[in-house]
């Protein structure tokens, strides 16, 4: 029995929703009383330290604005090499565990978390999961016990440290075991966490939301062919095979993952999950719950029960936004020192960049997250929840930027290849030169028959549904500023299989969708052009 579990059997359904949910119901004022109250409690903890000092200074703030007026703007940068090589002397207090970023550019971020923060960590992990298990105010439709699909990456990333933690503090079954997830390749790992849930079924997936969406279109593709293999012949197996065979030909389809795979609750992350909310329910039977996650802060902000805007914590870290306009002039000048307002001084509409202090003795202090939110709106009148909610939307720097009139994010991107209808593998895109002419060079791995010609036209129709901005390109450029490439099938499956066979972590595996480095995009059309299906 783990710490959490009793309180399934003591408490009322309205005593656990105050426990776990109970955040929901602060208002803005409550909610930066609770900052206020953790920001000095963690100088107190931190400022004695080695790190606490070096950004800190020699003078201890006395309070928030005192914090915020003397203690710099930092970056990892700022913590090297004491974090890289995992240096626990500088530290306020022992950490719990050590976790690492997904990486860019192949450099791993590694990050402290302190007991008192994974304990506090924990308890957002049941919220998080009891707004995923629910539309309704006041309801718990879980119990210890559950049976827990993950999809997801092995500790030491964000995500198998975070679950391994959660598994410490209450009772569920992991699909697949936890206890050799490090030791197992992670496609095999997958493998496995599904034939368990073939066998014994499972109440959540968590997974990342292009990945759910990936193997709904694999599985439909191929689920006229399905071979039964020996470990098929369970009974139960069996008897949820026949089922979903019947469903599916009752309704004149293919069979699809939940048939095979009903589950109650799916939590998933990833700047595509709303792009992707109807397929993904589509393919797995339930409504994606979405969540914002990093390693430096863990489960940072979390949907509420209507599935709609992010909120942040207030328990999780210190939160500082940065304005669009002031990234902007650090941009421009990287000597320039944005400044910053805090969480009840966003506005609506609004873009900004994350800023977090770690809580509970951990080091990082005014850290930039290189993260872009939107603001959607600054209550929920359909919930009665009165704080802010938001999105993700891009990292700072990822645009590509045309004739200094659009900037067109990830997001927008994936969206415009999205609505155009066609199924591919992946896509990345760069700006290229023309002659003086910039235009958006999209290379796309696409599923269905089509042209370079006629996947340009789309994205471009879509995007100027989508941005404003780009909508007014053509009549100042005079031209349609988007070209395609075409890529063979199988060219990414192909670079990832060249990455693998390299070395690389599964973090790197694939290049990024927004201004790859060269070597990577080098090494895809080197791929397209071995195959001979340059377009």
């Amino acid at each position: 029995m783990q710490p959490e579990d009793k309180y399934f059997e003591q408490l009322t359904q309205k005593e656990l929703w105050k426990r776990y949910c109970g955040f929901l119901d602060l208002s803005v004022a409550e909610f930066m009383e609770i900052q206020q109250q953790l920001l000095l409690d963690q100088i107190d903890r931190v400022w004695p330290s080695t790190l606490g000092r070096k950004v800190m200074g020699k003078r201890k703030p006395a309070s928030v604005a005192d914090f915020r007026a003397q203690v710099p703007l930092t970056t990892y940068d700022d913590y090297e090499p004491f974090l890289s090589e995992r240096r626990e002397d500088v530290l306020a207090c022992k950490p719990a565990l050590w976790c690492h970023s997904s990486g860019r550019m192949g450099q791993f971020k590694w990050f402290p978390h302190s007991p008192d923060f994974m304990e506090r960590v924990n308890k957002s992990c049941l919220s998080a999961l009891t707004l995923a298990f629910t539309r309704e105010r006041d309801r718990i439709n879980y119990s210890p016990g559950f049976r827990f699909l993950l999809i997801l990456p092995p500790a030491p990333y964000t995500s198998g440290c975070l679950f391994d933690s959660f598994a410490h503090h209450i009772s569920f079954r992991a699909m697949p075991p936890q206890d050799s997830a490090s030791s197992t390749p992670f496609q095999q790992r997958v493998a496995t966490g599904f034939q368990m849930a073939l066998r014994d079924g499972v109440d959540v997936i968590g997974a990342i939301a292009s990945v759910l969406v990936k193997m709904g279109e694999q599985f439909e593709e191929h689920t006229r062919s399905v071979s039964f293999s020996l470990s098929m012949l369970h009974p139960s197996i069996v008897g949820r095979m026949a089922r979903a065979w019947l469903r599916a030909r009752r309704e004149h389809r293919p069979i699809l993952p939940r048939d095979l795979w009903p589950s109650k609750a799916i939590a998933t992350g990833g700047v595509d999950t709303a792009i992707y909310k109807q397929a993904i329910e589509r393919y797995w039977g339930a409504e994606p719950y979405e969540f914002y996650t990093c390693a430096e802060g863990f489960l940072v902000a979390i949907q509420g029960w209507n599935k709609r805007g992010l909120y942040f914590l207030p328990d999780i870290a210190f939160y500082e936004f940065i304005p669009e306009e002031e990234v902007r002039k650090w941009q421009a000048d990287s000597s320039y020192q944005p400044s910053t307002v805090l969480f009840d001084e966003v506005q609506e509409g609004r873009l900004y960049e994350v800023v977090i202090t770690q809580l509970y003795g951990m080091p990082l202090l005014r850290y930039r997250m290189k993260d872009l939110v939107k603001f959607t709106g600054m209550q929920d009148k359909e919930t009665g929840v009165k704080l802010p909610h938001m999105q993700f939307q891009r990292r700072v720097g990822e645009t590509i930027d045309l004739a200094a009139l659009a900037r067109l994010d990830e997001r927008t991107l994936w969206q415009a290849i999205a609505d155009t209808g066609l199924r591919f593998a992946d896509w990345a895109a760069c700006k290229e030169y023309d002659g003086s002419q910039a235009y958006l060079r999209l290379y796309l791995e696409a599923k269905d028959e089509c042209t370079s010609e006629q996947v340009a036209e789309m994205v471009d129709r879509n995007l100027k549904a989508l941005d404003v901005d780009y909508r007014d390109l053509e009549s100042y450029l005079g031209l349609q500023p988007v070209r395609v490439t075409l890529l063979p099938r199988g060219s990414f499956q192909l670079y990832m299989d060249r990455q693998r066979a390299a070395g690389a972590d599964l973090a790197h595996l694939k290049p990024p969708h927004i201004n790859p480095p060269e070597q990577s995009l080098n090494d895809l059309i080197g791929i397209t052009q071995s195959e001979g299906g340059a377009v």
